[in-house]
């Protein structure tokens, strides 16, 4: 039993894991699991009509666009949050993160984070002897016990949470930081922080103030490469999520094209990783035991969610619906094409199987995507009805997408539709004929509408009849506040990536 699950609980908990859990027992049990190396490629504010493989133009992705003709495209793959740290919980734990009692946002001074009980991909692949680190974005907490190395993975360096936010003077500075663009150690001493000024970590400590955010995405693959070359002659768990293209986008000098939007240019300098990532893989020599995933935590913020309807923080399909590929030579059929309804919260159940990983005795919620994955034929979704409590809710299933709520009614800022609303007071899109979700059919489908409704009202009360804690962040008890800094003036010189001048 988790250990922090109520005996009230506990009856109701073995029934949903005899529904929840039942598909993976046999793949997790299989003689033999091929244990393949496994690297998760997670993009931050990355769209679905931000790549090549999408039908982008504009930005050029040609390393994601060799991927996807080596490997698999998912078209209909979802995330379970339209924002960051809901959605991490999700593709980390393999349950939604209302489950876990995680908020949709952290910030510097949230109190709670994930809590370390809880069984992630890295917990579940090191105790079947894995290497595993995480280089990028965490954003489940930024203080003990909520780090990613007390979270399963044996080393961490990156920025704890998204680059637009600011440092919590509680964190532990390494006493070799390298300071920056004139902040002094005083100045750490006496709780500098502000708006889009950011540290940047090794393990639980600061190793440079500011993060020089231009060259973030060029030093986390340089990351990547070194920790798959010194793990490439043991299996190994690298996690992966970039911080860009989050806001404020910055890139290096090698793609730094004044001719091109930032956006452009951002997403440019990803695909650019996702290359060199290849490329390290090939020349190890281990690209037939190696399994990448590469999809984005929610929909774009700046870049493009097209054909889809809205854009990050929305549950339409453009907040929730991501460009993802699936690669694995010799076991993932080059070039296909996978339809069916899929998820970032199927990862770890999946790979419990793929990798002689052990779940989980409680309740999760993802389901074994293997059989897609391999391209096995027949092979359909696992979910009858994927439900998103995530906003104002929404499910899919199959090629219906539904909504339980009145168009026009959610308050999202991020629905760019501009045409004349519907008054009836829930909504059915057919996702197939209507990509963009431009009709709303519920009138004309009563039955699956009761059906939708029904799914979606089941799900909500199970999650939250069972809901499970989330943990207390440690806090020195003589830290100075985290709360959030004043805006900087607008007169502060910027150029396209940071402020300048922030240690005065």
């Amino acid at each position: 039993m988790h250990p922090l699950i109520s005996s009230t609980h506990f009856l109701f908990a073995v029934i949903a894991v005899g529904a929840s859990l039942g598909f993976a027992s046999g793949a997790a049990n299989a003689a033999d699991p091929p244990r393949p190396n496994v690297i998760l490629i997670f993009i931050d504010d990355m769209g679905y009509g931000d790549v090549g493989f999408n039908g982008a133009t504009v930005p050029q992705t040609p390393n994601l666009d060799r991927m996807a003709s080596e490997g698999m495209k998912f078209t209909d793959f979802y995330v379970g949050c339209a924002v960051c740290s809901g959605s991490r919980a999700v593709l980390l734990t393999g349950c939604h993160y209302q489950r876990l009692s995680m908020n949709a946002v952290l910030f510097p001074n949230s109190t709670h984070g994930l809590h370390p009980d809880e069984v992630t991909i890295a917990d579940m692949l090191k105790s079947s002897g894995y290497d595993t680190a995480c280089v990028g974005k965490w954003h489940l907490g930024h203080l003990p016990p909520c780090l990613p190395t007390d979270q399963g993975f044996d080393s961490y360096f990156g920025i704890p949470y998204s680059n637009d936010m600011w440092r919590d003077p509680a964190n532990k500075i390494a006493d070799d930081v390298e300071l920056r663009l004139g902040v002094t150690r005083d100045d750490l001493a006496n709780g500098h922080k502000q708006k889009e000024v950011v540290p940047l970590m090794r393990g639980d400590e600061i190793v440079e103030y500011p993060a020089d955010q231009t060259t973030i995405t060029k030093r986390y693959t340089e990351e990547a490469i070194r920790y798959i070359n010194q793990s490439r002659s043991s299996p190994f768990f690298l996690y992966l999520p970039h911080t860009m293209v989050h806001r404020p986008l910055a890139v290096s000098p090698a793609f730094d094209n004044p001719d091109k939007e930032l956006i452009t240019n951002a997403i440019e300098e990803v695909d650019w990783s996702v290359g060199e990532i290849l490329k390290a893989v090939k020349a190890a020599g281990i690209e037939n035991e190696t399994l990448i995933l590469f999809t984005s935590d929610n929909g774009a913020a700046v870049g493009s969610s097209l054909p889809l309807r809205a854009r990050k923080a929305s549950v339409y399909d453009g907040g929730i619906r991501e460009p993802t590929l699936m690669w694995w030579p010799g076991k993932i059929p080059a070039g296909s094409v996978c339809k069916e309804v899929a998820a970032s919260i199927d990862v770890l159940p999946t790979l419990a199987g793929l990798c002689g990983g052990e779940l989980p005795s409680w309740t999760i919620d993802g389901k074994d995507i293997w059989p897609l994955m391999s391209g096995e034929a027949g092979a359909t979704s696992p979910h009858n009805a994927y439900v998103l409590m995530h906003g104002p809710g929404t499910v899919r299933s199959g090629k219906w997408k539904f909504y339980p709520w009145q168009e026009g009614k959610s308050k999202s800022k991020r629905d760019n539709t501009r045409r004349a609303r519907s008054t009836f007071p829930v909504q059915l899109y057919d996702t197939v004929a209507d990509i963009g979700e431009t009709t709303n059919v519920a009138e004309d489908h009563p039955e699956i509408v009761q059906r939708l409704t029904e799914a979606y009202e089941t799900a909500v009360a199970e999650i939250n009849q069972n809901r499970r804690p989330n943990a207390e962040m440690i806090r020195p008890s003589d830290a100075l506040s985290p709360e959030r800094p004043p805006r900087p003036a607008k007169n502060v010189p910027q150029n396209k990536s940071e402020k300048q001048n922030v240690g005065v």
